[in-house]
């Protein structure tokens, strides 16, 4: 069976309102102040880079996901890439804040055991309980069919409750 794209997308440019409000208000102050001394206008080329570059950096975030992992890849001028495979996903939660209800979006949070992406944030989604039950059925799936499965260790159980040198080290040496 080959791998197969189940889900593919990018953060909503909404994550950015606070900041494209904050562009329009430093545009707002500096067209004013043109009206005061001409040659200011030419200032107006900030903002408007700043707003192109806010936007090309949530456009480039792109989280695919598969029948076998999840994909996550970002970055304008160097890209990075990286995989965490499905069966090491531990937990989900959906985080909704109030300004993402309103556009229909929430924030799809992932637990994982891998150790380069411990919690993976797929921001600004539509859909996202679509997403997170989709997530769900395949990581089970996936797990039966490689036969894993997520073991939790508690480090105080190991020890028989004498804790000795460890200190703030939880149980590591």
């Amino acid at each position: 069976m080959s791998e197969e794209v189940l889900w593919k997308g990018s953060p909503s440019q909404v994550l950015n309102l606070g900041k494209y409000l904050l562009v329009l208000l430093l545009a707002i102050g500096i067209g004013v102040g043109g009206f005061f001394f001409f040659p200011i206008w030419a200032a107006l080329i900030i903002p408007i880079i700043w707003a192109i570059w806010i936007y090309m950096q949530t456009r480039s975030i792109r989280t695919e996901l598969t029948t076998e992992r999840i994909r996550l890849e970002q970055g304008i001028f160097n890209r990075k890439l990286d995989d965490v495979e499905l069966y090491r996903v531990k937990d989900t939660s959906m985080e909704r804040p109030f300004w993402y209800r309103i556009f229909g979006l929430s924030t799809l949070v992932i637990e994982t055991s891998d150790l380069s992406q411990p919690r993976i944030e797929i921001k600004a989604v539509s859909d996202g309980d679509t997403l997170r039950e989709n997530l769900r059925k395949q990581v089970e799936m996936l797990r039966d069919k490689k036969r894993v499965r997520e073991v939790d260790f508690d480090h105080m159980a190991d020890s028989g409750g004498d804790h000795g040198d460890m200190g703030d080290h939880g149980g590591v040496a």
